[in-house]
């Protein structure tokens, strides 16, 4: 699942100087990459939140108002699953067990998504084209939005600065309901043929499908009561796709991000791109220092450390990005940041109003000027992302 107009160096001065970095970190430290015993608590902290919040809704007693918090805690704690033990364990991050990482990776399937169709999606699709528009599926949105410069410009996109916020919470519905059965069905990921799940991983597909549909609309209904039930499912599912959606934006669709520019990855000959450039161009952190946020999102809301190396994990995040930050400095490249949760929030919103009036935006510099650097595409870094074997 490559883009044919893209070239990915990775042996480029700055990645071998981040490389090195990052592995001087762990030397010093004696620190395992995965997350130990730290993400180990983190893991069963949230389990308990999510299993609570949801028992407490179905059994206890309680008023509509209270049962639809309730709701809303349980979707709260599923994103915390998705941030939180999901995304490292399909990353390899979780764990220095294959098993292990494999079992935190299918939490998603029992959250209603597909942790097979999701590795082809994230892992290579957007981690090794992010912000390319026709391939980084996570930024398109269909014709409702316009996310990206090179992306269609409606008439009525003048407003998605103010429709999309509601949109956001419809994200998993469509997910669950519409987008992974879709993608199954056709072999496709947007424009882009993956290979189809057969034998064990269809049996897994359809079987986690029908244990998240039980456990979170099914038996709700069988005891709350079919308006209720179907309330609980609404209302949790929105407090979820309004924070899956939030989070994703505020990482790579505000004004401080770039785009690589669709006219310069035109015409026969691939352009070579610096994977490691790439990644800081396209990449934006918020709320550094905010250990709550922190927490909570997996770490990231340090978007660009994943993005470098995503089989490290998130607990490592804080320590690891002013280190990045000084090679950068180095390198005379920029890092990327928003500030705060509210600032990055503020900057998203100016992002959909540039783009709901057809603006453009500031576009990547990663293109390598010799393609003479394209042979060092075969040659990964120790410390290499799993996008590297994957794209």
């Amino acid at each position: 699942m490559k883009d044919t107009r893209i070239k990915l160096v990775r042996k480029s001065p700055l990645q071998t100087d981040l490389n090195r970095a990052v592995q001087g970190y762990f030397a010093d430290t004696g620190l395992s990459q995965d997350g130990g015993a730290r993400i180990a608590v983190k893991a069963g902290i949230i389990g308990v939140w999510l299993v609570g919040s949801y028992l407490l809704a179905l059994l206890g007693g309680l008023s509509l108002p209270a049962l639809l918090l309730c709701a809303v805690s349980v979707g709260l704690a599923c994103a915390g699953v998705g941030f939180c033990i999901m995304h490292d364990g399909n990353h390899g991050a979780f764990s220095s067990s294959r098993r292990v990482n494999t079992a935190m990776g299918y939490t998603v399937d029992l959250l209603g998504g597909s942790s097979y169709v999701w590795r082809h999606k994230h892992n290579v699709m957007h981690h090794t084209y992010p912000n390319v528009v026709g391939t980084d599926d996570d930024i398109n949105v269909g014709f409702l939005g316009r996310m990206a410069p090179d992306q269609p410009h409606l008439s009525f996109h003048k407003w998605q600065h103010i429709y999309m916020w509601p949109l956001y919470a419809f994200i998993t519905v469509k997910w669950h309901m519409i987008d992974d059965f879709r993608d199954v069905a056709t072999g496709m990921i947007g424009s882009h043929a993956f290979p189809r799940p057969k034998g064990k991983e269809m049996v897994a597909f359809l079987a986690t499908r029908f244990f998240f549909f039980g456990w979170i609309l099914v038996l709700p209904i069988a005891v709350l009561g079919l308006g209720t039930g179907l309330a609980m499912y609404f209302v949790a599912m929105w407090s979820l796709g309004v924070t899956l959606a939030v989070v994703f934006q505020l990482a790579h669709c505000v004004e401080e991000a770039a785009f690589p520019a669709n006219a310069d990855l035109a015409g026969d000959a691939p352009v070579a791109l610096d994977f490691a450039r790439m990644q800081l161009d396209s990449t934006v952190d918020f709320a550094r220092g905010n250990r709550v946020v922190t927490w909570y999102l997996g770490g990231l809301n340090y978007q660009t450390i994943h993005h470098l190396f995503p089989r490290i994990s998130h607990i490592h995040y804080p320590a690891l990005s002013r280190i990045i930050e000084q090679v950068c400095t180095e390198h005379g490249v920029a890092y990327r940041t928003t500030g705060t949760f509210m600032q990055a929030l503020a900057s998203h919103q100016r992002w959909l109003k540039r783009m709901g009036h057809g603006e453009g935006a500031v576009r990547q510099s990663a293109v390598v000027p010799s393609a003479a650097a394209i042979p060092s595409i075969l040659e990964a870094p120790t410390l290499e992302p799993d996008v590297a074997m994957a794209g």
